[in-house]
């Protein structure tokens, strides 16, 4: 069994990274975004603990999110420029897919339904089809809240705002409403209240389509499932992490970091976290378990990703935000780590 290995990308972005995504049908491509208006594209060598950039699309603006589309030659992308892109990575083509009223924050794409749905500051869901063949418009959800959040599973997608609100959608409800035109037969499968007491900074869908986990801006994370049963929410569970214990002489407590990234893993199920103490944790969710922790990295780490066979986690390092920096900048202080990971590293341990 060959053991883990990590090494740090020797052409990392400019300034912070907004997010990182492995492609679904290619384990060693990765893409990254970045405040400094590029998206990265990047392939991960097989044994030789190297990623070598192999193309730079720039925008117009930061982009704030990014995601692989129907193959590893199609992304999607979220800008501070209220646009909603797909990026043909072999030629560089963009096209525009639709405009927001205020940034978009996040985008994520269904397979199965041949979806891509922007989530903007302007409290708006935008649902796109990617079919070359379909001359359909996109369709607009508004939104009870700021969303900051999105992620989708095989069946659903879970929206995470403001006010501790998460609206979780049907996808192939979502489909026959876009295959109709009709926005107002799209309603929540499910309005839930935030398990997290503050601003929800991250969630990830389990990918074996039975819940989520949230993490917030207080150092937590939770835990929650789908199936709306007393049984199946009765599972559910939060728990603290990502703090560090001041010493008595300083008054005692914890320093609490935010949670700024959660990933699941696609073999195994078990999860990883990245906070603004700087490290990387992986779960066991049904076990309820810290595995491991990771050696601490420079600065606060800002967003994670596993590739989509589990071999590699993806690691985006940068200054946070929470620090109070004045005239923020990332330039020279943005790393991409690459960890591959051991057979067993990500394997839960079983249940209590």
């Amino acid at each position: 069994m060959a053991p883990a290995t990590q090494f740090e990308v020797a052409q990392p972005p400019n300034d912070a990274i907004s997010a990182l995504v492995f492609a679904p049908d290619a384990p060693n491509r990765l893409l990254v975004s970045s405040w400094d208006k590029n998206v990265y594209l990047y392939e991960v060598v097989d044994g030789a603990e190297e990623a070598n950039l192999v193309k730079t699309y720039e925008h117009r603006a930061p982009v704030l999110d990014v995601c692989f589309g129907a193959n590893q030659g199609e992304a999607f992308t979220a800008g501070l420029d209220r646009l909603v892109k797909r990026i043909d990575l072999v030629t560089g083509e963009q096209t525009i897919l639709s405009k927001h009223n205020e940034a978009v924050r996040c985008v994520v794409y269904s397979p199965k339904q041949s979806i891509l749905i922007s989530a903007s500051w302007d409290s708006t869901l935008h649902i796109h089809s990617t079919d070359p063949s379909s001359s359909q418009q996109h369709l607009t959800i508004q939104l009870p809240g700021k969303p900051h959040a999105l992620a989708a599973s095989p069946s659903k997608v879970v929206v995470a705002m403001t006010a501790r609100l998460v609206h979780i959608y049907d996808l192939p409800t979502i489909a026959t409403a876009l295959a109709s035109s009709s926005a107002a037969t799209i309603s929540p499968w499910q309005q839930r209240e935030s398990s997290l007491k503050f601003l929800t900074r991250a969630v990830s869908c389990m990918p074996n389509d039975a819940g989520y986990a949230t993490s917030s801006i207080e150092g937590r994370v939770a835990v929650e499932w789908f199936e709306d049963t007393a049984e199946s929410q009765a599972r559910k569970y939060a728990f603290k992490c990502h703090r560090q214990a001041l010493p008595d002489d300083e008054g005692g407590g914890d320093i609490v970091y935010p949670v700024n990234a959660l990933a699941f893993h696609p073999v195994h199920g078990t999860f990883a976290s990245g906070g603004g103490d700087g490290t990387v944790a992986l779960w066991d969710a049904e076990a309820k378990r810290r595995m491991r922790q990771y050696q601490k990295f420079p600065d606060s780490v800002a967003a994670v990703g596993f590739s989509s066979n589990g071999k590699y986690l993806a690691i985006g390092v940068c200054p946070g935000f929470e620090t109070g920096m004045e005239n923020y900048s990332g330039e020279g202080r943005t790393k991409l780590f690459i960890r591959e990971l051991s057979e067993t590293e990500a394997k839960g341990k079983g249940s209590k």
